[in-house]
């Protein structure tokens, strides 16, 4: 009796490892939460920031003032602009829009910004903490 082979067809292990990392990529995707998918790892240090360090005084959500204004789309407001907040004389003339560079110097040196202005961050932030939470109010007032 003749035993039958059957041909295979011949596989690198380069072909196998590409077959394999593709599938397991594509796994990966269809697994992964759509949250995930859309937004960078570095929300949640920038939310983080902005929770240690502004969340006390101030909100993210269009109309609710505490005792710093909401901060909702902060990025490209003139400042002391917005409405039923009672700002500093200082901050109302301050004359400037905000950028990121302008709110990352305030929330680190706040007087070399605005003299004169009511925000006494509490310990100080850092450049690095500061530019997180600009990044997430960025994020924030686009939503």
């Amino acid at each position: 009796m003749e035993a039958q082979m059957q041909s295979r067809p011949q596989t690198t292990p380069g072909t196998w490892l590409r077959t394999m990392s593709g599938a397991g990529a594509l796994t990966l995707l269809l697994t992964a939460p759509a949250s995930l998918a859309q937004q960078p790892a570095s929300d949640d240090a920038a939310r983080q920031a902005f929770n240690n360090s502004c969340r006390t005084c101030h909100s993210v959500k269009e109309g609710d003032n505490r005792l710093g204004p909401n901060l909702n789309k902060i990025v490209g407001r003139k400042a002391g602009s917005l409405p039923n907040y009672n700002y500093s004389p200082s901050m109302k003339e301050a004359g400037f829009v905000w950028d990121q560079d302008k709110l990352t110097r305030f929330m680190v040196k706040p007087d070399e910004i605005v003299s004169g202005n009511k925000m006494q961050p509490y310990g100080g932030v850092s450049a690095e903490e500061a530019a997180k939470v600009v990044g997430y109010l960025q994020a924030a007032g686009s939503q």
